[in-house]
């Protein structure tokens, strides 16, 4: 903004010195510049409080004229605060404008606001679990360590230590924390909030700082229960005082649905007399409808359950106390049930890559389990390969016997 005329300013002329600025005199009101008699531009201002601070006066090429404070006389000394000045009007007479770039810098957006409209904009097209998870992450480790930050001031060194930290407590934690962040400034950049090419000061590169950061490594876990085990879990599911959320768990481990298109399964998507299952896209990881033959077994899991619903039930698992449509979380049922059935380390997810086993146990193919889960992608069901081997070995065995002439 230009500057207003102000008839308390008064200014003078004088080679500027240290001893020179201590001296000079307040005036009775206002503020006073003394114009150093060696550097265009470079200045003094002393207001009637006697404070001191070193200014440039500078003209943009619009014609504009700025006046930029370099600091006050308490931190800088004279001769740094004119070196500072000739710096400036190098910059000036090649376009910049030091008082604009302050400015933008002052109300450029942080890291906590781009967090905020992330999660307006962007969260909510995700899996209410991947939302879930992506405000935990944000909300325990990426606003308190960089919330405050210029988005465009970020810089690999902070994202890393971000990542080093969390790693200390929990690594696979860390790579997912690395995720969403990647994830924010990637969209920085397309929203153009990092690096805009039109921006005045020029921002830096724009390069996505969460690049390069080195993940951790990760194993993945491969649990599935066994027999005996599943034995021990009937058992447990039979006892449970919550039925829901015990039919709920069966008819997971009967079809390898996930958790969350259980609980979202409506009385529409079942069809008892051709024994189908229509999952909604609405509901699959995949975004698309997913048609599921059910097994005799889960035909009258499923049968059981009408019988016993309201007339005018629309969702297989209605909650508890009828706060939501539909039941949201199956964590303390499957809480006990672990503990009854002493099995601590099997997540309710496992119960998914369970199905999947005992149907690679069958001879089943990669394909045909593939369509079961309603995986995508082959990529996806390519991980259950390593649970043909004994399939695989007991063939090879038998097809050798036969060759052998052996019974």
């Amino acid at each position: 903004m230009p500057i207003p005329r102000n008839p308390t300013h008064a200014y003078a002329l004088r080679r500027l010195t240290d001893a020179a600025v201590k001296h000079l005199p307040s005036p009775p009101a206002g503020s006073r510049i003394v114009y150093d008699t060696v550097a265009k531009g470079f200045g003094v201002r002393v207001t009637a409080a006697g404070a001191r601070a070193f200014i440039l006066t500078y003209r943009r090429k619009d014609g504009q004229q700025r006046r930029y404070t370099i600091g006050s006389f308490s931190d800088w000394r004279t001769a740094a605060a004119r070196e500072e000045a000739q710096r400036l009007k190098r910059a000036v007479d090649g376009g910049a404008d030091p008082l604009g770039e302050l400015e933008q810098s002052r109300t450029a957006p942080t890291v906590s606001d781009l967090a905020e409209r992330f999660i307006a904009d962007y969260v909510p097209r995700k899996r209410e679990s991947t939302q879930r998870d992506y405000k935990r992450q944000i909300k325990a480790n990426i606003l308190p360590a960089i919330g405050k930050l210029k988005v465009d001031a970020v810089t690999f060194d902070e994202i890393d230590r971000l990542h080093r930290t969390i790693t200390k407590r929990a690594p696979t934690q860390a790579n997912r924390t690395l995720a969403v962040a990647s994830k924010m400034f990637t969209l920085a950049k397309k929203w153009k909030v990092l690096g805009a090419p039109d921006s005045s000061p020029p921002m830096r590169t724009g390069d996505n700082p969460c690049k390069r950061v080195e993940r951790n490594g990760e194993n993945k876990r491969k649990v599935y229960a066994t027999l005996e085990e599943l034995t021990r879990i009937a058992a447990a599911l039979d006892g449970l005082e919550d039925q829901g959320a015990a039919d709920a768990i069966r008819l997971m481990l009967l079809t390898g649905a996930r958790r969350g298109e259980t609980l979202k399964a409506k009385w529409s998507d079942i069809n008892l007399k051709k024994e189908v299952w229509t999952k909604p896209a609405s509901t699959t990881k995949q975004k698309g409808d997913h048609i599921l033959p059910l097994s005799a077994a889960a035909v009258t899991l499923l049968h059981g359950m009408h019988k016993a619903a309201p007339a005018k039930a629309v969702y297989l698992f209605p909650p508890p106390r009828g706060k939501t449509e539909h039941r949201l979380d199956l964590d303390d049922a499957w809480a006990i049930v672990r503990k009854t059935a002493d099995v601590p380390y099997l997540r309710l997810h496992d119960l998914r890559h369970t199905y999947a086993s005992v149907l690679a146990s069958a001879g089943l193919s990669l394909p045909v389990i593939g369509a079961l889960l309603g995986h995508s992608t082959p990529a996806t069901t390519a991980r259950y390969a390593h649970l043909f081997d004994d399939p695989l070995r007991a063939a090879t065995e038998r097809a050798s016997a036969i060759i052998g002439g052996q019974k």
